[in-house]
């Protein structure tokens, strides 16, 4: 018997029947389908995510430094008037001949010397960087000088100058400046809060006593910073008799509101009413006519019911007089 070789037992794979065909062609589509409506679904989602990553990303928008908004129209606009100041206040006349005689010299303390030349110069907050606008004003009566002046600022620097005036009153408390003379006097500084003013400010009152000019005098000068954004307004009232605070008060607050008012788009109120206590008293520049504040210890004239009139003055003669014949 011849070995002939296995044969191989072939796996027989059925076909497909004819019911089956449909089944998987309508799977097959759906598959399709699946992946497409996946793929739709993915790029909707990228789509919103892109949408939301956008919103996210700040639109640009005008700058908010004032140093590049604040105009000079809007400068001159936020200045004070004679009106803010109260009674008695006018446009000046020029500069008061005591910053020459007391506010030029050499500290003797070197960090002191910004103090004394920015009170001079007028600029302790240092030079605007954008618009400005500056006013002078005098009271006669009190003998006082109020300077005042608003600009746009570089906002770190107008910062740095804020904080260092802060620290005048403990580093520059006390100190000695001598003037090209020779002369000496002496410089004190004490903070003087402006509390509720704008978004920052400070405030100082320096008195400067010594021989000025070859004549003994104390300088009393307060001064007042306030910051609106990146602008501020600072202002000096000074004067060699005494000064009242509640100025440099009153200028500081309307100053304030009239910067607030210009950087909001809107014009100036007109200035409020001057408190009664500002206010010179009614008739006090008319002799004739006394005012009711003679009652409460003013300075003003006697009334004529007052005076001694000249007839009273004959009659007290005619009593002293001697008779004549009694001394014969």
């Amino acid at each position: 018997m011849l070995n002939r070789p296995s044969r191989r037992h072939r796996r027989t794979v059925p076909a497909l029947g004819p019911a089956l065909v449909p089944v998987l062609a309508v799977a097959a589509l759906l598959t399709t389908a699946g992946c497409s409506g996946g793929d739709e679904d993915a790029g909707a989602a990228d789509d919103a995510a892109a949408s939301a990553a956008a919103a996210r990303v700040p639109s640009p928008s005008p700058s908010v430094t004032v140093a590049h908004t604040l105009t000079e129209a809007q400068a001159k606009s936020a200045l004070v008037t004679p009106a803010d100041l109260g009674e008695g206040w006018k446009g000046t006349e020029g500069a008061a001949t005591w910053r020459d005689a007391l506010l030029k010299g050499t500290a003797d303390v070197t960090d002191c010397q910004r103090l004394l030349d920015g009170l001079y110069a007028e600029n302790l907050l240092g030079e605007p960087a954008g618009s400005r606008a500056a006013a002078g004003f005098d009271d006669t009566g009190a003998g006082a000088q109020l300077r005042y002046q608003v600009g746009a600022y570089d906002r770190a620097a107008l910062d740095s100058s804020l904080a260092w005036l802060k620290t005048v009153p403990e580093t520059c408390g006390q100190f000695t400046a001598t003037d090209v003379r020779g002369g000496q006097f002496t410089v004190r500084a004490v903070a003087a809060p402006l509390p509720g003013l704008g978004e920052a400010a400070e405030g100082l009152r320096v008195t400067v006593s010594g021989d000025g000019g070859g004549w003994p005098a104390v300088l009393t000068l307060d001064y007042a910073a306030v910051r609106v954004g990146d602008s501020a307004l600072s202002l000096t009232d000074g004067g060699l008799d005494e000064v009242d605070a509640e100025d440099i008060e009153r200028a500081a607050e309307a100053g304030t509101r009239r910067l607030e008012e210009v950087l909001s788009g809107r014009t100036p109120a007109a200035a409020l009413s001057a408190p009664a206590s500002a206010s010179e008293p009614a008739g006090a520049s008319q002799p004739a006519e006394p005012s009711e504040a003679a009652s409460d210890g003013a300075s003003v004239p006697a009334p004529e019911s007052a005076r001694p009139s000249e007839e009273s003055a004959d009659e007290a003669e005619d009593e002293e007089a001697p008779d004549p014949d009694e001394l014969s």
